[in-house]
């Protein structure tokens, strides 16, 4: 199926980019979340008049992305779970933990935005994961994982 992107796309594409996706990945994913819509004659002519308010809407969401990053960078989270003699946890802490205590702190961020390198934590120490705010605009936090032994 053939798509127009009305922001820009991880590996697939820019703002008006005409891109050949698989009809799944169009119909559950971008078309639903706003992100593309059907290459059809009457979009295209639609999405060529509105173009610039598209780009508008775009830069908005980059400074604002770009702003967020400003006041992420170098934060340092600290998340307590109880942990065995070793360090290791009794369970993990998953990205929704994170975004949990990042809310605590007054960020808003979702679960979807943060990058676990190696998946869930399971070890206490500190953690460099990677907050992807926007397409172009990903900043690093640390996760401090501190074990509660009882």
């Amino acid at each position: 199926m053939q798509i127009i992107l009305l922001e820009k796309v991880t590996n697939l594409g820019t703002l008006g980019d005409i891109v050949k996706v698989r009809d799944g990945y169009a119909r559950n994913f971008l078309i639903p979340q706003g992100k593309a819509k059907r290459a059809t004659e009457a979009n295209k002519a639609e999405f060529e008049a509105r173009r610039a308010e598209f780009e508008r809407v775009q830069a908005d969401k980059l400074a604002e992305a770009q702003a967020l990053a400003g006041k992420l960078e170098g934060l340092m989270v600290q998340i307590t779970r109880k942990a065995g003699m070793d360090g290791r946890l009794f369970g993990s802490v998953t990205n929704a933990d994170i975004a949990e205590a990042l809310e605590a702190l007054g960020f808003s961020i979702e679960r979807s935005a943060l990058r676990l390198p190696d998946g869930p934590i399971k070890q206490v120490g500190d953690v460099q994961i990677d907050v992807s705010l926007h397409a172009d605009v990903v900043t690093a936090i640390t996760v401090s994982v501190l074990g509660d032994q009882q």
